[in-house]
């Protein structure tokens, strides 16, 4: 018998589906930041985000189900065994990020933004010219669960949606053009908007820099809801303030949380969300997570191949 640790705030409903995925198990439910050390020694399977310091606190383990789609924290050489199987949420958190992406290309577009500042100071404006996803070029950095989601939106509302992403592949027929990152120079003065979600690795850290965003068109307009760390954020905010990009939404940043002082807060062009895209905000998502774990709980029990395995030299 194995020793099952659910560290997700579960419901009844949620326990039955996770207990039935491996009977004869044995399951404990805490909350992450309530674990106890004699717990941890116990679990052979652990599901949730352990925080990566207290894993050498778990000699037994053997799989690690995360709930987030985002690894690289648990990707570090010596924070789990070479034996330890590591799988991530992905696929959980399209929906629900990829609605708010529409949300903010929006928001950004039609200056609701710039309105709503209006609204606080009591000013009637009219801020005139807005841009409209239709027949607007959309480039999405990183195809995963999230991008293809977002193209899949971009083009129902008829926008132009080209991928790219690190290794080359068969064009989806959600796609109007896909590419690998070394056409991203090439790429960036077509776009309109340029939508980030890529995972947080070495070769996405700095992608978007001074260089590159002075590529991309004066009216052009920035998403990032992948990695902070992954656009420069002193070169976007001159590039906001002079002017030389319409806007920019940023679920992430860089240093996250970003400091009250942060001239970014008062950049009119900037909308600001404090890496609230995602999460459980969206109850969807942590349905999906739920399911998604016990549909690997089930392989697991089963001796089959799991869904979502992490590749630790990528990330993700």
């Amino acid at each position: 018998m194995k020793t099952v640790l659910v560290l997700l705030p579960v419901e009844q409903r949620h326990k039955e589906l996770l207990e039935a995925a491996a009977p004869g198990w044995e399951f404990l439910y805490t909350p992450a930041s309530k674990v106890a050390g004699g717990q941890l020694a116990r679990a052979n399977v652990i599901i949730g985000n352990l925080p990566a310091y207290r894993l050498p606190q778990c000699p037994a383990l053997e799989w690690m189900q995360l709930n987030s789609a985002g690894a690289e924290a648990y990707c570090k050489p010596g924070v789990l065994g070479p034996q330890v199987l590591l799988t991530n949420a992905s696929g959980a958190y399209g929906l629900a990020i990829a609605e708010h992406m529409v949300g903010v290309t929006l928001m950004m577009m039609k200056n609701l933004h710039i309105y709503r500042d209006h609204q606080r100071d009591a000013l009637w404006q009219n801020e005139g010219r807005v841009a409209s996803i239709w027949g607007s070029t959309f480039l999405i950095l990183g195809l995963g669960d999230i991008g293809g989601e977002f193209a899949r939106r971009v083009r129902l509302l008829g926008g132009k949606a080209v991928g790219l992403r690190r290794t080359p592949g068969d064009c989806p027929d959600w796609l109007d053009g896909l590419y690998t990152m070394e056409k991203l120079d090439e790429l960036l003065p077509q776009a309109d908007v340029v939508a980030m979600s890529l995972p947080g690795t070495p070769q996405t850290a700095g992608i978007m820099d001074r260089r590159r965003l002075g590529l991309m068109k004066p009216s052009a307009y920035l998403i990032n809801v992948g990695r902070g760390n992954a656009v420069d954020t002193d070169a976007l905010l001159q590039a906001l303030e002079g002017g030389r990009l319409a806007g920019a939404a940023l679920d992430v940043v860089e240093p996250e949380p970003l400091p009250p002082d942060h001239p970014l807060w008062a950049c009119p062009r900037a909308v600001i969300t404090p890496h609230a895209a995602g999460k459980f905000n969206l109850p969807e998502t942590f349905e999906r997570i739920v399911r998604i774990s016990a549909e690997n709980l089930a392989a697991y029990h089963q001796g089959r191949p799991l869904r979502n395995l992490v590749n630790r030299k990528t990330g993700y």
